[in-house]
């Protein structure tokens, strides 16, 4: 009788499926639960910083653009240039110069200053002799109009108007710090300083402008006394701002030298404000690319650690790498495992920390009261980068523990 020869059997080969490999790789990281919060806190820093910059860049990029048009972008310059020598040229501004450009269609208001010139302890407060600690005051003559174009919060008192200046009240408006200098807290008492010997009655104390800050710094008086007592020559040429309406800028530096002077518009240089959106395109470029270099660094550490808890982790489990070895695992499945538990705490990482920074962003606006601005796309990206950044740093010990030999694993 003949008997069949039996065929060797075949031995299957070793296969991980992905749902296997998956719930390894979270039983891994359940074991050791603390050890694993601690590796994904790194990760959680990193994204959630790089969320919270971006979110804050764009929010602040806003509001640097919405401070812009309305300041910046609503003001104009305009330069007396009519003499060669300005030590010696008189101001070329109209006497009626705030009336001329304020028929301009589109100004809110506008005035002429120039600093006086006067001896460094020129400023005195009463009585005659109380200087400001030697510290030099600066005296600047102005037109009624330039104190509204300035824009300033009167803490106490007034500011002058065209009557005091077409009339020639020898009157004065101080900035804080100014009164702070001379000893004036209050003008109940009508305070009075002396400027080269002349004086003059304080009538309001200013504690902020939206323009020119420099003011809070100096005495203003009016252009008419100014030229009564002093002349109307200026060492530094005298200036006219204008304040005008959103969109009006350019059209309004174009008019005013004309309007100004028709026989001679060459004599003022007129200045409009740069093209907003430029600035705005540049101050966000700055911002992304310095906080994004802090983000990239945060990110390099988060990696860092990942990498040294998961190396520490093969070389604690070289037994068990051994015995899944021994009973036919793979080395591309010891990678594997490894590579997903690395990945695993970097995405838990990247979604925790992208919470956190979308917080982080809600949290400071609603603070400073501004209008939240998150790019959809950078709250999208950020989970993605941190498993990225958790598959990286467990590159090298998936490999290192797929190196390690059965035999030498189990004799450990």
């Amino acid at each position: 009788m003949n008997l069949k020869r039996r065929k060797n059997p075949i031995v299957e080969p070793s296969r991980l499926a992905f749902r296997d490999l998956l719930s390894e790789a979270a039983a891994g990281i359940l074991q050791r639960p603390a050890r694993s919060a601690l590796t994904g806190l790194g990760t959680v820093l990193g994204v959630g910083t790089f969320v919270a910059i971006l979110g804050l860049t764009a929010t602040a990029s806003a509001q640097i653009d919405g401070r812009f048009s309305l300041l910046t972008a609503t003001e104009v310059a305009v330069e007396d240039v009519g003499g060669s020598d300005p030590a010696q040229t008189t101001v070329s501004f109209p006497s009626d110069a705030d009336t001329r450009i304020g028929r301009l269609h589109g100004v809110e208001a506008a005035g002429v200053y120039w600093p006086v010139k006067l001896a460094p302890d020129a400023v005195q407060a009463a009585p005659v002799g109380s200087g400001a600690a030697g510290e030099q005051i600066p005296v600047i003559a102005a037109s009624a109009g330039l104190l509204n174009a300035a824009g300033p919060h009167v803490r106490q008192g007034r500011t002058f108007d065209e009557w005091a200046d077409s009339t020639t009240q020898q009157v004065a408006v101080i900035g804080s710090g100014t009164a702070a200098q001379l000893g004036i807290t209050t003008l109940d008492t009508r305070p009075a300083i002396f400027i080269a010997g002349s004086p003059f009655m304080v009538v309001g104390i200013v504690d902020d402008v939206h323009r020119k800050p420099d003011l809070l710094l100096s005495v203003m008086v009016p252009r008419g006394a100014a030229e009564k007592l002093w002349g109307n020559s200026s060492n530094q040429g005298a200036k006219m701002l204008i304040t005008t309406k959103i969109g009006a800028a350019q059209q309004i530096a174009a008019e005013a030298p004309l309007a100004l002077d028709p026989t001679h518009p060459e004599y003022f240089r007129a200045a409009s404000p740069p093209d907003p959106k430029a600035l705005r395109t540049s101050i966000t470029s700055d911002l992304n690319q310095f906080f994004l270099l802090l983000a990239g660094i945060c990110l390099v550490i988060g990696s860092v650690g990942i990498a040294n808890t998961t190396l520490v982790a093969v070389l604690e489990r070289t037994g068990e790498i051994g015995l899944r070895r021994a009973l036919g695992a793979k080395g591309r499945h010891i990678t594997a495992h490894f590579l997903t538990e690395s990945g695993l705490i970097g995405l838990i990482g990247g979604i925790v920390g992208t919470s956190l920074g979308v917080l982080t962003v809600l949290g400071v606006v609603m603070a400073r009261d501004w209008t939240p601005v998150i790019d959809p796309a950078t709250v999208a990206a950020a989970p993605v980068i941190g498993l990225s950044t958790g598959l990286v740093a467990g590159l090298y010990p998936a490999w290192r523990s797929s190196r390690i030999q059965p035999a030498e694993a189990l004799r450990r």
